[in-house]
């Protein structure tokens, strides 16, 4: 008996996202760089948006062969109701060898193509935006007292819910069942029925057509039989299976540690905010399992939340070291080095209290440096102070620390990426 599964389910919005995603591939250096250009132009609180991307038409053409110059050719052109054979065809105006003049007056005739422009959404751009990045030297550490535990795929049960349901697999069992059900039957139908043909031949004879009603009686029956076999039964029906395992922990701790002096302006801050902001959506974008330390410091460093952190407007002379102690204190008190992969992240103007920053070297390369996996300085001032010095003695001998300049809102993203990129990639 045949039986039809109709899918009557309505088509999702989203029917043509294989497509998508093969022509982001595609062309995917012409979006890197239209998504390089709006974040240099973007401010704070529009990073994390969408964007229109335009590509030239000539680089979604289509490859097509051509003929070369010269040679002899002979077409058919249907509809030709002006030349015949021998008649010269002479060149388009316009500046020959197929090239337009650029000049002349506006026509009603004509068509052109405008170059190809499609709409990222929020969740792609900043995909493309993180893309290449990750934090260096990032180890998996010891399974934890209390183990993170990982969801993986374990076959098929009998038992589930709805929402785990595997269509495919019950139908087959469900048609397996019934074959091997109604085998027997159906045997004995196909027998009766050519035994019936035979007695019908012979029909007339009163014996003959006894043995013909009991035969109809019986293929009754058996077809009967046959209909009752239940096209789904419960025990046909297969679940899929997930069981739970340990899997090492990836702890990771960032610090953001920010010059809020009175030396850093207006600008600088922005350039400093900008540099965090970006930090802040890759961390929360890229890994599940990462805690956020944000400190502040003026002649005094203070652990603040998110919102203080990118909104606070409190003021003061310059200690950088006094960030660095709050930050030792920190991870000693709650991240153990040999259980946590701990990163730092520090933007300044380089403005310090000349006494300070022999002090700031010294506490990174005694304390801090042997307990992370990398470091971060990003000064947003052009002029080289006395902590910029300093700084440039650790980062000939240490190898996980690295300090870059960023005195424009354009040089934010490029260093960034140059900071944070993977290992073996190149810098954006």
């Amino acid at each position: 008996m045949l039986q039809s599964i109709i899918d009557r389910r309505l088509a999702g919005k989203n029917k043509s996202i294989g497509n998508r995603e093969r022509f982001l591939r595609r062309y995917k250096e012409q979006v890197k760089d239209a998504v390089k250009r709006a974040i240099d132009g973007r401010g704070i609180r529009d990073i994390e948006r969408g964007e229109e991307i335009r590509i030239p038409k000539k680089d979604i053409s289509e490859p097509v062969f051509g003929h070369g110059q010269g040679g002899k050719r002979e077409m058919v052109h249907p509809g030709n109701q002006e030349y015949i054979q021998g008649d010269r065809i002479d060149r388009p105006k316009g500046g020959g060898q197929g090239k337009g003049s650029g000049k002349g007056q506006a026509s009603d005739s004509g068509e052109g193509e405008d170059d190809f422009t499609f709409g990222l959404s929020k969740e792609e751009f900043m995909q493309v935006f993180f893309e290449d990045l990750a934090l260096p030297h990032l180890v998996r550490t010891q399974l934890a007292e209390v183990p993170e535990w990982k969801s993986q795929r374990a076959g098929y049960s009998h038992d589930g819910t709805a929402n785990n349901l595997h269509v495919v697999r019950s139908l087959r069992g469900a048609i397996g069942r019934r074959l091997a059900i109604g085998a027997g039957s159906r045997a004995a139908l196909l027998e009766l029925e050519a035994h019936l043909l035979t007695l019908k031949r012979s029909a007339g004879d009163p014996v003959v057509d006894q043995e013909i009603a009991e035969a109809e009686s019986r293929i009754e029956a058996l077809r009967a039989r046959l209909k009752r076999i239940p096209y789904l039964d419960p025990i046909d029906l297969r679940y899929r299976s997930r069981v739970r395992v340990p899997v090492p922990t990836s702890k990771a701790v960032m610090f953001c540690l920010m010059d809020v002096s009175g030396s850093m302006d207006e600008q600088r801050k922005e350039l400093s905010k900008r540099f965090f902001i970006l930090l802040y959506l890759f961390l929360t974008r890229h890994y599940e399992k990462i805690d956020i330390v944000f400190i502040r410091h003026h002649t005094q460093a203070q652990e603040v939340d998110e919102e203080a952190f990118f909104h606070a407007r409190e003021t003061g002379g310059t200690v950088v070291s006094s960030a660095l102690v709050l930050m030792d204190e920190i991870i000693r008190a709650r991240y153990n080095p040999s259980e946590w992969n701990i990163y730092g992240a520090q933007a300044s103007d380089g403005d310090n209290w000349h006494h300070d920053s022999g002090r700031c070297r010294e506490l990174l390369a005694d304390k801090i440096l042997p307990m992370c996996r990398y470091y971060a300085y990003v000064q947003v001032a052009e002029e080289e102070q006395n902590l910029w010095d300093e700084y440039a003695q650790l980062q000939a001998a240490q190898p996980h620390f690295a300090m870059r300049k960023a005195v424009e809102a354009s040089a934010i993203y490029p260093v960034f990426r140059d900071l944070f990129k993977k290992e073996g990639a190149k810098a954006a």
